[in-house]
């Protein structure tokens, strides 16, 4: 296999994927289905392929939400090794 197949322009195709992705329109749009499918005005079958869109779209969310948190742990990093970043109080919680 050459080296260079599955790269565009010195990327990866996934990571090319990752950049074309939109996580904001992405949430709009989940939002927006949500709100039809609670109107109930879709059908059995157009509910069927809302949900099924819908959980795809929630996927691509989180994945996208993981690959955040991954760099951010990673630009966090003095030495430029990762590491686990303690999760503090909730924002909303007086501290103990």
């Amino acid at each position: 296999m050459d080296k260079t197949e599955g790269k565009i322009k010195g990327k990866t195709k996934d990571s090319a994927e990752q950049k074309d992705f939109h996580f904001e329109e992405k949430l709009r749009e989940l939002e927006k289905l949500v709100t039809r499918m609670e109107e109930g005005e879709l059908g059995l079958e157009e509910s069927l392929e809302a949900f099924e869109h819908g959980v795809g779209l929630v996927k691509q969310c989180q994945q996208a939400l993981d690959r955040a948190e991954q760099k951010v742990r990673q630009l966090v990093s003095a030495d430029g090794e990762t590491q686990e970043l303690a999760a503090g109080p909730a924002a909303d919680q007086p501290p103990p």
